[in-house]
C-alpha cells in the first residue's frame, strides 16, 4: 500500500527503517516500580470483545503477553497498523502476535493514522498507545478513530505528560539529547481531554500509571539517550552522562526517574 505519511519528521527519522530505537526506549520499563507493567496497566482499559483496532502499534508490544483463552474468546478480530514498514515487519514476526493469529483473526497493515483504510463504523474499540504525539495533526487522527468506531465504541489513548522522564532528559539536555517530543507534540496528557472531547467523544477520562523508574546504574540512561539520536553519543558526551548520573547514584544508590503516563478513554456517541 502506498500512503502519504503524516507522522512528523522526527518520527519518520526514528522509526521508518528500524524498530531498535523503540526497543531501547521500552527497556526503561525493566525498572518500573509499579506492581503492574505498563502493558498490563493499559490492557485493563481495553475491552476484550468485538473488533479491535490498534493504530501505531509499533512492535506489537501491547499484545506480547500471553493471554488466557478466557480473555480473548470474545474478540472477533484484531487489526494492528503502523506507518513504519520496519514496525510492520517486526510485528509480523512477533511470536506473541503469531500465537494470537492461531486463536483469532489478526491483520497487520502499514497505513496512515489520518487516512485509515477502513469503512465507517467498523470497530468496537480503537487504541492509540503512545503514538498521537508523533502525528502532525492529531485532531485529524482522532477524527479518523471516531469515524471507524461503531456507535458506542470505545477509544483508548495513552499519552505522556510534559514532565515524563524529566530527570533523564535533564541529563540529556547537557549532551544535546533532550526531549524532542516535548517541543513537537501537539497533544499531551495535559491537553488530551480537551482535544479528544473536541472531536466529539464523550465521557473522556484518564488514569495515571503509578510509580517511577529506578535505574540501578548508568547503562540504562546511556541506552535511552543513545536511542534519542540517529547515532550513539560521542565518547566525550557519554563520559559526561556517566559523571552526572554517577554522582546521583553515589548519593541515592539509584537514579530515580519520574513518569507521567496516562490512559485516556472515551466513547463515540
Amino acid at each position: 500500500m502506498t500512503t502519504t505519511l503524516t507522522a512528523h519528521a522526527h518520527a519518520k527519522d526514528q522509526y521508518t527503517t528500524t524498530s531498535s530505537r523503540l526497543a531501547a526506549r521500552l527497556s526503561i520499563h525493566n525498572y518500573n516500580t509499579a506492581p503492574q507493567s505498563w502493558f498490563e496497566f493499559a490492557q485493563t482499559s481495553i475491552p476484550k470483545h468485538g473488533s479491535i483496532l490498534e493504530v501505531g502499534a509499533g512492535t506489537g508490544a501491547l499484545w506480547s503477553d500471553t493471554f488466557p483463552p478466557s480473555e480473548i474468546k470474545s474478540i472477533t478480530s484484531l487489526t494492528l497498523t503502523d506507518f513504519s514498514p520496519a514496525m510492520v515487519e517486526t510485528m509480523s514476526a512477533n511470536p506473541s502476535i503469531i500465537s494470537l493469529q492461531s486463536q483469532l483473526p489478526v491483520q497487520i497493515l502499514q497505513c496512515d493514522a489520518t487516512a485509515l483504510p477502513f469503512p465507517d463504523s467498523e470497530f468496537d474499540t480503537v487504541i492509540a498507545n503512545h503514538m498521537l504525539y508523533h502525528v502532525d495533526d492529531p485532531l485529524s487522527a482522532l477524527s479518523e478513530f471516531k469515524r471507524v468506531l461503531k456507535t458506542g465504541g470505545k477509544l483508548v489513548v495513552a499519552l505522556n505528560g510534559l514532565d515524563h522522564l524529566k530527570e533523564l532528559f535533564e541529563v540529556g539536555e547537557l549532551v544535546g539529547r533532550g526531549s524532542t517530543i516535548a517541543g513537537l507534540a501537539k497533544i499531551t496528557a495535559e491537553n488530551a481531554v480537551e482535544q479528544i472531547t473536541s472531536v466529539g467523544f464523550e465521557g473522556v477520562d484518564g488514569q495515571r500509571f503509578p510509580g517511577e523508574f529506578r535505574l540501578p546504574g548508568v547503562e540504562p540512561v546511556l541506552r535511552y539517550l543513545d536511542s534519542v539520536g540517529e547515532a550513539d553519543m560521542e565518547e566525550e558526551k557519554r563520559e559526561m552522562v556517566k559523571k552526572v548520573v554517577g554522582e546521583r547514584l553515589d548519593g541515592e544508590g539509584v537514579f530515580r526517574v519520574g513518569k507521567n503516563m496516562v490512559v485516556f478513554t472515551g466513547r463515540k456517541p
